[in-house]
């Protein structure tokens, strides 16, 4: 498989208060990684399109953002989430680079993609912003997977450290999606317990503070990614958050870089087995700056 980024200048203009750990500096640091990478084709994304949002976010809500972004301030959205003058056309660019990714493989099925992008978006519920998150990328690309592109068994994965509760309310109970999860808990924003999981098309599997290579890998070898492949994706879609490094200041996983590359390189294996490799990634969470540029080379050398 050969790698294409997509990415954009534009996304380092969301800019939420003085020390927020979702900064700027976040996409320098992956993009530093991705200078590391054998020779993968940067390209430069656009603009997710309306009718790609409209499919998993409500109209009011869009509008909302659309509003608050007009004012030009700089505005708190919930005690995490900020948006001001650049935070929308940066998310609505993140958006965009997953669906432009999803066109890509679909296109081209023997190429991964990985957006490296923000903000992030797995924690945004269809009208709600939350976890420093206004629009979920990862979902909306899976809706432009479906109903533009046709597919019937998209695979949605995060392994963010965090659990993607916008993702799995999104696509909950909808056949054509199946949303897998590792998360630590208790941790932020307290969802996804697999017991109270109830969606036959959500699966959730949890891991306690300190856990590390040995219990992450054991988690998705026994659960997950058994589901996964019985599941036969025809595009395996990827939240990759690498807040569960052991350096990352906003959790208390020890994953290292050697559990990035072991995780991209299992998502592969079943892309290729079932999707003609198609798959598509985009940055999640993963807040030192260290741990981002080693984690996104580490994944990144396991998809290309």
């Amino acid at each position: 498989m050969s790698l294409i980024v997509l990415t954009h200048p534009d996304c380092l203009a969301h800019t939420p208060p003085a020390g927020h750990p979702e900064r700027a500096e976040r996409l320098q640091a992956a993009l530093a990684g991705v200078e590391q990478l054998d020779q993968p084709e940067v390209r430069e994304a656009e603009l997710v399109d309306d009718t790609d949002l409209a499919r998993m976010h409500g109209f009011n809500y869009l509008q909302s953002l659309t509003d608050l972004d007009a004012s030009g301030s700089l505005l708190s959205l919930d005690p995490d989430t900020y948006i001001g003058r650049g935070s929308l056309r940066a998310a609505r660019l993140a958006a965009g680079a997953v669906c432009g990714g999803v066109d890509q493989v679909m296109a081209q099925p023997g190429q991964a993609v990985f957006a490296a992008v923000r903000p992030p978006g797995h924690h945004a519920e269809s009208a709600r912003a939350m976890g420093f998150c206004l629009l979920n990328s990862i979902a909306v690309a899976a809706g432009r997977a479906a109903d533009v592109h046709g597919l019937k068994r998209i695979g949605v994965v995060d392994f963010d450290v965090h659990h993607g509760n916008g993702t799995e309310a999104i696509l909950q109970d909808d056949p054509r999606f199946l949303f897998v999860s590792s998360h630590q808990a208790p941790l932020y924003p307290g969802t996804g317990d697999p017991a109270t999981t109830k969606a036959s098309n959500v699966v959730n599997a949890t891991l306690t503070a300190n856990s590390g290579s040995d219990e992450f890998r054991a988690l998705w070898t026994e659960h997950l990614l058994p589901a996964l492949d019985r599941f036969k994706p025809q595009l395996v879609l990827v939240s990759a958050g690498f807040d569960g490094h052991w350096r990352d200041p906003l959790a208390q996983l020890q994953l290292k870089d050697e559990d990035y590359y072991w995780i991209g390189e299992q998502l592969t294996g079943i892309a290729r087995n079932h999707a003609s490799g198609r798959l598509v990634a985009s940055l999640e969470g993963g807040y030192d700056l260290a741990a981002i540029t080693e984690s996104v080379v580490a994944f990144g050398e396991s998809i290309e």
